[in-house]
C-alpha cells in the first residue's frame, strides 16, 4: 500500500521545536543537482546565490521555520578524503548555514562505534521520522513516514553522538 509522505515544505513547517538531519552517503545523483554538480565537476563552481531558482525554496523553508523557533540541524559523516560529491556538498554549505540551518561534518572512521539507522533521515520533534531512500547510484528512491517510537529513539540518539563528535561547518576543511 502506497504511503502518503509529505513534501519537506509540510514536514518542516509542521515541527514545533526540533528538525534533525543525518546524511550518510558519500554521493547522491539526484536528478535536480545533476547540472550543477556536472559544472562543478568541470568549473569548481557551486551556485551559493541564496536567491538562485536551485536555493531560494529552501532557504526560504529554512528560514521560517527558525523564525518560529525550531532548531534545524544537519550532520553530514564523510569518508576522508572526502569525494567530489562532498566537495559539492561542502561549497554551498554556507547557504544552509546563513539560512539559520547548523551543519556539522563527522570523518567516518571516527563514527564505527555508533549504531546508526541503515537509511539517512528527518527526525522531526523526536517522533516523526521521514527515511530517504536512495538507489544504489544514489537516485532518490522515495520517502517513507515511520512514528515507531523505537527508531524515533534510534535516530535521536544516533544524531546525538554524531553531533557531538561532529566538526562545525565552520571549521571543517577538506584536502
Amino acid at each position: 500500500m502506497p504511503q502518503n509522505v509529505p513534501s519537506f515544505d509540510e514536514l518542516l513547517d509542521g515541527a514545533q521545536h526540533t528538525a534533525v538531519h543525518l546524511e550518510m552517503r558519500d554521493a547522491y545523483g539526484v536528478a535536480s543537482e545533476a547540472d550543477d554538480f556536472a559544472h562543478f565537476l568541470r568549473t569548481g563552481e557551486r551556485d551559493t546565490d541564496p536567491d538562485s531558482a536551485y536555493w531560494a525554496p529552501w532557504v526560504a523553508l529554512i528560514k521560517r521555520t527558525v523564525a518560529r523557533g525550531v532548531s534545524v540541524r544537519r550532520a553530514r559523516i564523510v569518508s576522508e578524503p572526502v569525494s567530489d560529491y562532498i566537495r559539492y556538498e561542502h561549497a554551498a554549505t554556507q547557504v544552509n548555514v546563513d539560512a539559520g540551518e547548523q551543519v556539522r561534518w563527522l570523518a567516518r572512521r571516527r563514527a564505527s562505534d555508533i549504531a546508526l539507522p541503515g537509511n539517512d533521515f528527518w527526525l522531526i520533534d523526536s517522533r516523526l521520522i521521514r527515511w530517504n531512500h536512495f538507489t544504489g547510484a544514489g537516485a532518490s528512491a522515495g520517502g517513507q513516514i515511520s512514528e515507531d517510537p523505537a527508531a524515533a529513539k534510534l535516530c535521536a540518539e544516533a544524531f546525538e553522538e554524531v553531533w557531538n563528535r561532529g566538526i562545525p561547518h565552520a571549521d571543517y576543511e577538506i584536502n
